[in-house]
């Protein structure tokens, strides 16, 4: 019998089926389309509202610091990831990388994992594009009643036009998020230029603010699960605030994984990804830091933070408040603006990043084959107008709430793997051509496992629960139908060529043929 927990796909075999002319993508994209990409997805709303949030109510103006803390921790992981990337250029980022390393069951769980950071991060995002639409035309939110349910059609009508976008073509996505991702960061550098000239040093004292207790720490399967092992009732500011902060703002950082996934359609991916990679990752902490250096010197921490109504309503702060201390009222329409092209290009990369993971998992059989068919542009069509459809339905009928916190746990769990499979295979493939070494091996990817552990441990416990849940019902999708119709697995059972077969002359070394396994 086959034992497909044992199948490991050779890079070999990856590479080889990237030149099938039905499911082959086309190469236009260059280091500064990466990069694009990368600062268009991790660019988002975040910037404008969770940098004042976080300082407010947990760091005070230590939050700069946090961000700093964040990016160490994010850019451990992409380091590893930019070496996979360079080693193994293929379509399906996170999910491609294990398939090569674990083996196809883990390959499977990761790419079911990035199924639910990835979809369920572009509806979640569209719908925050809708509020901010509603916002800038003063409709409100852009949905309509009926029954009693509310629908989200701002949300469903951004997902269809770029879902048309990507159909046509990643280049000409490319070049739609270059404009785009030129008015945001503009906007970006506009609230650091004229923000600057509102600094007070005094506001940056304390720096780190004393702790406080938290009065209203959560319990119960609200609570974190770090906070349950060690039984600790937590604070605001202090280091433990500090710490806190870093695991909310990491979440700021999240998506520059979406890159490692359009490693298929680079020309030039041995130099083009790691700089992509990483670069987007450095013009990202910069602006980053440079927001919460302004904001937290623009007025006092303590205004920052969340505000009880009359009406018993909690009301946040954003960048608009602390220009709005100063009478600059012209900051709310700007930061609108901002947010919206944003989100607008979040989502773009986000729905990218699913279809290329889609794409290959089909590609291998773990999905059904059909779905890997690329049309006449070069891109895959059908995967792609399924997620469309999915998504846009997603944002349309569903409200994402606490859901949000899911696509952070997959991400790093994703991330995980991804630095423990670097030095899997650097020990078992250390032939491999390298367009990327992450230094200071093993030392490096420990210490990004330790950070994103660390992080995953202050997700709330109920997140826990559903990630779990996700999970298992991934399991019983595999069994019933992935392990059955894998690529690899027929060519286990010669119900279709080996790999072999279709490379004659290639050897018949370890990683030459079908499989690994027994």
């Amino acid at each position: 019998m086959t034992n497909f927990f044992g199948r490991v796909k050779s890079v070999e075999q990856s590479m080889a089926d990237t030149d099938e002319p039905e499911t082959k993508l086309k190469k236009d994209l260059t280091a500064w389309d990466l990069t694009v990409f990368g600062v268009a997805v991790v660019v988002g709303a975040g910037i404008f509202t969770l940098t004042a949030r976080t300082a407010g109510n947990v760091a005070g103006p230590s939050v700069s610091l946090a961000f700093v803390l964040a990016a160490i921790a994010c850019g451990l992981a992409a380091l590893c990831y930019a070496e996979f990337a360079s080693t193994v250029p293929v379509a399906g980022s996170a999910y491609t990388f294990s398939y090569a390393t674990f083996g196809e069951f883990v390959a499977w769980i990761i790419g079911w994992d990035l199924i639910l950071e990835f979809a369920l991060a572009a509806s979640v995002v569209a719908k925050g594009w809708s509020s901010y639409l509603g916002n800038v035309i003063g409709a409100g939110n852009n949905v309509f009643v009926v029954g009693g349910h509310s629908y989200d059609w701002g949300a469903a009508l951004l997902i269809a036009v770029l879902t048309t976008l990507l159909i046509l073509g990643t280049k000409l996505s490319s070049r739609v998020s270059v404009i785009i991702t030129a008015v945001k960061v503009a906007v970006v550098l506009l609230v650091i230029i004229v923000g600057a000239f509102y600094i007070t040093g005094k506001n940056y004292s304390p720096y780190i603010p004393p702790a406080q207790p938290n009065e209203t720490g959560e319990s119960g399967i609200h609570q974190t699960l770090f906070s349950w092992i060690t039984g600790a009732t937590g604070s605001q500011y202090g280091w433990y605030g500090l710490l806190a902060a870093a695991s909310l703002v990491f979440f700021a950082f999240i998506g520059f994984d979406v890159v490692a996934t359009t490693a298929e359609e680079t020309k030039d991916p041995q130099k083009s990804l790691p700089r992509g990679i990483l670069g987007s990752l450095v013009i990202v902490t910069i602006l980053y830091v440079g927001v919460s250096l302004v904001l937290t010197g623009m007025v006092p921490y303590t205004d920052l933070a969340d505000k009880t109504l009359p009406d018993g309503t909690v009301e946040s702060s954003t960048l608009a408040t602390a220009f709005e201390a100063h009478g600059i009222t012209w900051a709310q329409w700007a930061i609108n603006i901002g947010a919206l092209a944003g989100l607008t290009t979040v989502v773009m990369v986000m729905l990218l990043g699913q279809t290329r993971v889609g794409f290959a998992m089909a590609r291998d059989g773990l999905l059904p084959r059909g779905l890997a068919k690329t049309g006449n542009r070069g891109t895959p069509v059908r995967i792609t107008l399924i997620v469309g459809v999915v998504s846009a339905a997603l944002a349309f009928f569903f409200p994402m709430g606490t859901l949000e916190e899911m696509v952070n746990i997959g991400t790093l769990f994703a991330f995980v793997l991804v630095c423990v499979g670097v030095v899997v295979l650097r020990r078992t493939r250390p032939d491999l051509k390298r367009g990327f070494t992450v230094p200071f091996v093993p030392l490096v990817p420990i210490l990004a496992v330790i950070a994103c552990f660390w992080l995953m441990i202050n997700l709330s416990i109920e997140t826990w629960i559903r990630f779990v849940i996700w999970m298992m019902i991934g399991i019983v999708v595999y069994l019933t139908y992935g392990a059955k119709h894998s690529v690899l697995g027929m060519r286990e059972r010669k119900e279709l060529p080996s790999y072999d077969d279709l490379t004659p002359g290639s050897g018949t070394g370890s990683d030459s043929g079908p499989t690994s396994s027994t």
